[in-house]
């Protein structure tokens, strides 16, 4: 089963059409249905790792200022705690609670799969962050997950290579500032060539602009850690940034095209 890293900007490309999001549709297309989804969003970033296991996750609208008909759309994709249940053993020795009340789906996960899966018929659980831990915790704990691939569940990370809120330029469009098309292309790179080494790219100049804070960058890191472990090719997707500071790359680990 593949897995994917798609750059999900923001929650407006549940309701839009535009290139990222018409890509993703093609995307959505041309996947295998899998047993399951298993989806990494930046937006659950907490002091532990956690697995949605409750049979009807809500739709978290987890933001602020947006128009009413974003926080009216509701994903509602069923649950599957006996996934989660397989998630948290394969895991160990990483502890994964089961969470069947305080989560949810959040707009990680549901701005793109609203698009990739729109008939929400694919069941989905989705897998925290753990704020405390590292990049190499997240690379070890992906190289463990992969063998979930083989049972049919797609492994969906949703973040942003570049992801600086701070330094948005509203009049950019569809293209980025020099530091961040220069981070982009350098995490391209290793993607493609090397993706068990992705932490160099923590030691290139332009990492602190394009990664101020992790959360939008370890989904990222969890691909990187499928891809190392499975030996398959990376295809990126979708590559571009938008509004000055924020990449759209995306990334395929085991697709198959024609």
């Amino acid at each position: 089963m593949p897995a994917l890293f798609i750059g999900h900007g923001s929650p407006m490309n549940t309701l839009e059409r535009n290139i990222w999001t018409d890509g993703w549709r093609a995307l959505g297309a041309e996947l295998p249905k899998p047993r399951a989804l298993l989806v990494v969003s930046a937006h659950w970033y907490i002091g532990a790792t956690a697995v949605t296991a409750m049979p009807a996750p809500r739709t978290i609208h987890d933001f602020h200022g947006f128009p009413p008909e974003l926080f009216a759309f509701q994903y509602n994709a069923p649950g599957a705690p006996d996934v989660a249940r397989e998630v948290a053993e394969i895991a160990k020795p990483t502890p994964v609670a089961l969470d069947d009340s305080q989560w949810g789906l959040d707009h990680g996960t549901w701005s793109v799969l609203a698009h990739l899966f729109p008939k929400a018929d694919v069941p989905v659980v989705q897998l925290s962050i753990d704020r405390t831990k590292g990049g190499e915790h997240h690379l070890e704990l992906a190289s463990r997950l992969n063998a979930l691939r083989d049972q049919g569940i797609m492994i969906l990370s949703s973040g942003n290579v570049v992801h600086n809120l701070g330094r948005i330029d509203w009049h950019a469009g569809n293209t980025g500032a020099d530091w961040a098309d220069r981070f982009d292309i350098h995490v391209e790179q290793l993607m493609r060539d090397r993706p068990g080494d992705i932490l160099a790219s923590t030691r290139h100049p332009d990492f602190r602009a394009a990664v101020p804070t992790p959360d939008h960058f370890i989904p990222l890191l969890t691909t990187a850690g499928l891809a190392a472990e499975s030996g398959e090719a990376v295809l990126p997707m979708f590559v571009g940034r938008t509004m000055g500071s924020l990449s759209m790359t995306s990334y395929a680990v085991g697709l198959a095209r024609n």
